[in-house]
């Protein structure tokens, strides 16, 4: 009687991979809800594809331009390497406007928010017409910028501009103030119209965050002798902090990003005094031609933001472990 014996195993061949089978359960299971689900993708597919080729896509490309001299006039675009990223740090220019952006940005973003928390502090209070006030302190956020920017270079003007008649007029001052030409009034005088322009958004914020604090807090602290400004120091502002550090970061990312009101009012000047990063580029990609050296300044300010951004988050967030 024969007896049947086994087929001899190969020496190179091995039992499968208990991960590689999970790996490859795990990949037919997302196939098939995604197959499930296939109507879901199909809604959502135009918005990927308008994502993808006008956010990604123009980010990929802008990262290739950073590394050539490409301009839109001259035919040949040669490799350059790092030497853009070079440049950009040797150049004068581009510092003082990183100098301009930070004075701008220090100077206008405390202080909406400081002036906003005041309004929407005072506009909280049972006032008659509050409604009104409301809707007139945020009409300059509604206004589009050119405008905005239009109406105050108006009022800037140093030969008819309502500031000089009106401080001529009080005898504040003997001759009219050339406020957008004067090197150490230009960049002031673009923070003032900043303000206004921005204080109603911090406001509206502002009160949408006061209507979350409970009021029995309030009548805790003022029970417990608590003066006005005491309530607010202890009990308002600490309950605040989110709605702070959101104005603080959206705050500081819309002022590194300032190009409308500088291309209105003063082009930059008197002697680069009010060029920001963004205008510069502005200057770099449409009026010189150089792509690839403006996209070097587009992601030196990406870099700014995030590091900024960042640094706020965890800012508050160790505050709020303290």
């Amino acid at each position: 009687m024969s007896t049947a014996v086994a087929p001899e195993r190969k020496p190179d061949s091995k039992p499968p991979d208990r991960t590689d089978i999970r790996e490859a359960r795990g990949l037919r299971r997302l196939a098939w809800r995604m197959w499930r689900e296939r109507s879901a993708y199909l809604f959502i597919a135009p918005g990927m594809l308008i994502f993808s080729v006008f956010t990604l896509g123009a980010l990929v490309f802008a990262a290739w331009l950073t590394f050539h001299r490409w301009s839109i006039i001259e035919p040949e675009k040669p490799f350059v390497g790092l030497q853009n990223y070079r440049d950009m740090v040797d150049d004068e220019r581009f510092v003082q406007s990183v100098l301009n952006t930070i004075y701008f940005t220090g100077a206008s973003v405390p202080i909406t928010m400081f002036i906003g928390l005041c309004l929407a502090l005072l506009l909280n209070q049972p006032l008659r017409g509050r409604a009104l006030f409301r809707t007139a302190y945020y009409l300059p956020v509604v206004t589009p910028f050119v405008v905005s920017a239009l109406l105050w270079k108006w009022l800037y003007n140093g030969d008819f501009g309502l500031f000089n008649y009106y401080l001529m007029k009080g005898h504040v001052i003997d001759e009219p103030l050339q406020w957008l030409s004067s090197q150490n009034l230009a960049m002031p005088s673009v923070v003032l119209m900043s303000i206004w322009s921005g204080v109603g958004f911090s406001m509206v914020i502002y009160l949408a965050g006061l209507q979350s604090v409970p009021y029995e807090l309030y009548e805790s602290a003022k029970l417990d002798g608590a003066s006005t400004l005491q309530r607010i120091r202890h009990v308002t502002i600490p309950l605040l902090r989110p709605t702070t550090l959101f104005l603080l970061v959206i705050g500081i990312i819309g002022s590194l990003q300032v190009f409308t009101q500088i291309f209105v009012m003063t082009q930059g000047g008197p002697v680069n005094k009010t060029t920001t990063m963004v205008y510069y580029m502005y200057l770099w990609a449409f009026k010189y031609y150089d792509m690839g050296y403006a996209s070097t300044l587009a992601f030196a300010l990406f870099a700014m933001l995030l590091v900024f951004t960042a640094f706020q988050l965890r800012l508050f967030r160790d505050g709020d472990k303290a």
